[in-house]
């Protein structure tokens, strides 16, 4: 079969299923003023306006612009509107076009730039969360998780004044959760940037180092933060060998400062004379043993040759005396020593005196080769990370090259930088054609029905414009071979080292399939219809047709009983009797059917319900079985959302499941309570009765499921399936925990009403 292509494939089909079930919302504006919403713009709108007002969505302007643009399409004309949304920084992309007589407006929100955000962090390895203005942590990134050793799990919803972190400042003293960057932030409404705190890594056992960085964030038009984001980085390595470099400056700091020197003094012509206090305390030597030559006898025996030969050419020279050599301490090691002399000269520029120093270089030996190790590593990491960058290099070669959707790349001008092979193979070029060429007019300058695409209407060309990042869910390339490809792409802009637009990257994806995909969703949901209708036809039969004939055999059983009413033995009465209840049963059996075939089929709207309100009117439904003996409490200060209908249905079926099923002897005990579970509302309905073996815990919710005698309990078995049935069309879900002999207890997860 050949698609039919063009907006005439679209005339006269059906779409208000299919938009009433899409998750972005859509909205129908008439000439008169009347609005209609799918459930995705209820729910949205519904956060923000108690009214269903759709511009409250909106800043001013934008809301301005969206009912200029719904004005147009009234006129028949269609347009696009780039919107600001009050809730979110994000732009969003608003279509306008006529429909009915009125306008259709469809909402799509870009992309969170948090959740982008996240993911770039998660690329360099830094812990990022979103705290709320009471320090909980509301999302995290995977570094986040890492780096701290807790779970997302174990981080959503703690606070930074939680006892269970542990987290000191650089001297080892308390950082106590008030004075953590997020809170400080969160007070002061200032970023903190670079803030040193070490916490307790409970996975290693250890104490980890992170550098913490606390922004701010702000709702429009609101001077409090209504968010704190805050970024850290793992720089335990980092610390330890900055605090390793620090000792080693402590230390050859100290080393200057301690380093023994030895002062000498010789005469003119070099003779090595008495007193010499710091050379008789170093070396041990008395006046008699150094003076005048035999100081070289404090020399290392393979050093004095050397030292006294630099000695006696300095002498000769008049010039300075420079040598290193060892010396013998007085407790006999030898130590390494620089011996530096100058002669001291008058004003004819005679010789005087010499001065010089022996100065003990065992430190210096020993750092610069600490130096000469470093420099080593040092140049080596240098040759590891050339390493490094040149794989991940590869690495995105290989990624571009393997991608599976198209990738190129453009400079300012729109020009065609670069290309991937899928890119190429997409659109019938080879990789060469495509560069140097300009993309608009290669592949992009018509649109599906043969107008002219003009490059100010292309969002390649405008992100080239003004540098905003853009996704189009439905446009055409065309193709080599001269065919419309239909496409979905999102235009990424890149920016130079001053900041300004230089090119961009556009992704693109070949949606020949999704189509497909979509006119078979459109089909299934008519055959869906269609199946629907049928099912409405069998409960019209079920509830007319058969219930007619078991009318009249239940009255000429009456009839029959009354006419002959002593005339007939006892034999004949029993059959009489047993055909009358038989036909009561086939009638119940019959109004259960369609009660269970009926849930959910309502049209209204869900709408919040206070869970008090539902339990006094089942506590009127009941009034029977509780003026009987039997009790019904209940503690439910949550609201949900759902029909009343349905919902009194559901409880009324359980609650009376409880006050029937009870101990014999035992006045029956019925007690409901709720409970708030994220999103949800947590129902329980526990009785003191008989209870319920475990291997019918499931069973129990099938329609005709009994676990006694009708003579013992009356009852069709459909009770707790149309609860299900209930349950799950809110979108929840039931289940029963119970003990024969203690009771059960039926748990309803229920949606509730979204906190304003």
């Amino acid at each position: 079969m050949t698609p039919t292509l063009g907006d005439e494939a679209f005339s006269g089909l059906d779409a208000g299923a299919l938009l009433a079930a899409l998750p972005d919302p859509v909205a129908w504006m008439g000439p008169d003023g009347h609005v209609a919403l799918n459930r995705a713009a209820r729910e949205r709108i519904g956060g923000v306006s108690a009214q269903g007002d759709w511009s409250a969505l909106f800043d001013a302007a934008s809301a301005e612009a969206l009912r200029a643009a719904a004005q147009q399409a009234m006129a028949g004309h269609s347009a696009q509107v780039t919107v600001r949304l009050l809730e979110t920084v994000a732009p969003a992309l608003v279509t306008v076009a006529p429909a009915g007589g009125g306008a259709l407006v469809h909402l799509h929100v870009a992309r969170d730039p948090l959740e982008v955000a996240m993911e770039l962090m998660d690329s360099l390895h830094l812990g990022m969360a979103v705290q709320a203005p009471d320090g909980r942590i509301l999302q995290a990134n995977h570094a986040a998780t890492a780096v701290l050793g807790l779970s997302l799990d174990q981080l959503t919803g703690r606070d930074s004044l939680d006892p269970r972190w542990q987290a000191i400042h650089p001297d080892g003293s308390p950082f106590p959760g008030e004075t953590h960057p997020a809170m400080q932030a969160l007070r002061s409404g200032v970023a903190l940037h670079h803030v040193p705190m070490g916490i307790f890594h409970p996975p290693s056992e250890t104490w980890r180092w992170l550098d913490v960085s606390a922004i701010p964030r702000f709702a429009a038009g609101n001077p409090a933060p209504k968010q704190v984001t805050t970024v850290f980085a793992d720089v335990t390595e980092l610390r330890a060998a900055q605090e390793a470099l620090r000792a080693s400056e402590q230390r050859f700091r100290s080393l200057v400062q301690a380093t023994a020197q030895v002062v000498w003094t010789a005469r003119p012509d070099g003779a090595f004379v008495p007193p010499q206090p710091d050379w008789e305390a170093f070396t041990g030597q008395t006046p008699e043993q150094y003076s005048p030559g035999g100081w070289t006898q404090a020399l290392h025996p393979d050093d004095r040759a050397r030292a006294l030969a630099a000695w006696q050419r300095a002498v000769d020279t008049r010039s300075g005396y420079s040598v290193s050599y060892r010396v013998r301490r007085a407790d006999g090691q030898y130590v390494p020593m620089e011996a530096r002399g100058v002669p001291v000269r008058g004003e004819q520029g005679q010789i005087l005196e010499w001065v010089g120093t022996n100065t003990d270089v065992t430190e210096l030996q020993a750092a610069q080769q600490l130096l000469l190790d470093a420099n080593a590593a040092l140049e080596q990491r240098v040759q590891d990370r050339t390493a490094e960058l040149a794989q991940v290099t590869r690495f995105s070669t290989l990624l571009l090259t393997a991608a599976g959707e198209g990738i190129f790349g453009l400079d300012a001008q729109g020009v065609t930088t670069f290309a991937n092979p899928a890119a190429a193979r997409m659109l019938g070029y080879s990789v060469e054609q495509m560069i140097g060429q300009a993309q608009h007019a290669l592949v992009h300058h018509h649109h599906e029905d043969g107008r002219p695409y003009l490059l100010p209407e292309c969002p390649i060309h405008q992100t080239l414009q003004d540098g905003q990042t853009r996704r189009t869910e439905r446009d055409v390339m065309w193709h080599a071979s001269g065919r419309a490809v239909p496409v979905g792409y999102v235009v990424t802009p890149t920016h130079d080292a001053q900041g300004q637009v230089s090119g961009a990257v556009v992704m693109v994806q070949d949606i020949t399939e999704q189509e497909k995909a979509r006119a078979q969703l459109h089909e299934m949901i008519e055959n869906l219809e269609r199946s629907n209708h049928d099912l409405e036809q069998f409960a019209y039969v079920a509830s007319h047709d058969l219930q007619e004939p078991l009318r009249t055999i239940g009255s000429y059983t009456e009839l029959l009983s009354r006419r002959y009413a002593g005339q007939l033995d006892d034999r004949a009465g029993q059959y009489l009797q047993f055909t009358q209840a038989a036909v009561e049963r086939m009638r119940s059996l019959i109004q259960d059917l369609l009660a269970f075939a009926r849930t959910g089929r309502q049209l209204a709207p869900p709408t919040p319900l206070a869970l008090d309100e539902l339990l006094q009117a089942v506590a009127a439904n009941l009034q029977g079985s509780l003026q009987g003996g039997g009790t019904l409490s209940w503690d439910t200060p949550h609201r949900v959302l759902g029909r009343a209908s349905l919902l009194i249905q559901l409880l009324t079926n359980l609650v009376g499941n409880g006050l029937k099923f009870h101990a014999p002897g035992q006045p029956p005990q019925v007690h409901v309570s709720s409970a708030q579970e994220g999103h949800f509302v947590h129902l329980r309905v526990r009785d003191h009765g008989i209870g319920i073996a475990p291997e019918y815990h499931a069973r129990v919710f099938e329609i005709f499921q009994r676990l006694h005698h009708r003579d013992t309990f009356a009852g069709n078995g459909m009770g707790l399936a149309i609860c299900r049935k209930i349950a799950e069309h809110h979108g929840g879900r039931i289940w029963v925990e119970s003990v024969p002999g203690q009771g059960s207890t039926f748990h309803v997860l229920l949606p509730g009403v979204p906190t304003p």
